[in-house]
């Protein structure tokens, strides 16, 4: 249905003569009322009938007015959806217990009148299509490839290291430790089943493992978090690494451990993904936010892989 010619019908419904109705939108009456006859042939009806002061609405007419409005008001909606300003923020981010999820939290916090519309992509590859695609704004990621082999047109900034962390249960060998280094982790059992080949996180460990001679088991299948931590609680030989900013709750009885790494301390590369054509004006609030949110580690020796140095 011709929208141009709804929006004629409603305007000359309320106003009541094709003239005024010309003048509200800026058309002329020969316009109006060209449109108006082509929407009373689509439709099969009359819907004004003339009178010495101008047009009233037929029966039909008057049926069809509410639903004309509910057209025009879903025309407004679906643009709203789309139109830069108008609609929420679309930002992924790779696991919502994680810490881009927090920086959003965060975001949201300093700047609540910014709507938002958080989603959570599988891994960098998919993340990457939807913001080529223009599906999403923004993508928090690790960019495991230097920026000038990144689509034209994508544009990234590192915005947050995240340090890595060792989780044990109470009885294995390292968990009365306040620290260790990454090189003392040789030997333990280091267990991810998080971990898919061909992502983003699964080539920072496997590098990570490399550097420091670790064997890290991706075996079993992934039941997620909670499964993960009851093992760990349990065993005196399995361990695992998270994100320092990874929220996690476990019950009391489980007395896990979060111990640092030091010397080099490892830290997770969180990267921003956008489209450089992306006029939506909260995109560069966002991205002020996090040029002012990226924390120091205090002047300690970190470790990255070599893609993020």
């Amino acid at each position: 249905m011709d929208l141009d010619a709804v929006r004629t019908f409603v305007a000359a419904a309320e106003a009541g003569r094709f003239q005024d109705a010309a003048a509200t939108l800026a058309v002329t009456q020969q316009a109006v009322s060209k449109r108006l006859a082509a929407l009373e042939k689509e439709l099969a009806v009359r819907l004004f009938t003339r009178t010495a002061r101008g047009v009233r609405l037929t029966i039909d007419g008057q049926a069809f007015l509410p639903h004309a409005r509910a057209l025009l008001d879903a025309e407004e909606r679906a643009l709203a959806s789309v139109r830069p300003g108008s609609r929420a923020l679309r930002v992924d981010v790779i696991g919502r217990r994680l810490a881009p999820a927090a920086l959003l939290r965060d975001f949201h916090r300093a700047h609540p009148d910014v709507p938002l519309d958080v989603v959570t992509l599988f891994d960098a590859k998919e993340a990457l299509a939807a913001v080529r695609s223009g599906a999403i704004d923004a993508s928090f990621r690790a960019v495991t490839v230097p920026a000038r082999h990144l689509p034209d047109g994508i544009a990234t900034a590192r915005v947050h290291d995240e340090p890595v962390q060792l989780l044990t249960g109470p009885r294995h060998a390292l968990a009365t430790a306040r620290e260790v280094t990454p090189a003392r982790l040789a030997g333990h059992r280091i267990w991810m089943p998080g971990l898919v080949p061909g992502t983003e996180w699964a080539d920072y460990y496997e590098e990570f493992a490399t550097e420091f001679g670790l064997t890290i088991e991706a075996t079993g299948p992934d039941f997620g978090t909670d499964p993960l931590l009851d093992t760990i609680a349990d065993s005196a030989l399995l361990a695992t690494l998270v994100g320092a900013e990874t929220r996690m709750v476990w019950p009391a009885s489980q007395d896990l451990r979060r111990i640092a790494l030091r010397d080099p301390a490892p830290v997770y590369p969180h990267s921003l993904l956008w489209r450089a054509d992306n006029a939506h004006p909260a995109l560069e609030t966002l991205r002020t936010f996090l040029e002012g949110a990226r924390p120091g580690l205090g002047g300690a020796e970190t470790w990255t892989p070599h893609w993020a140095r």
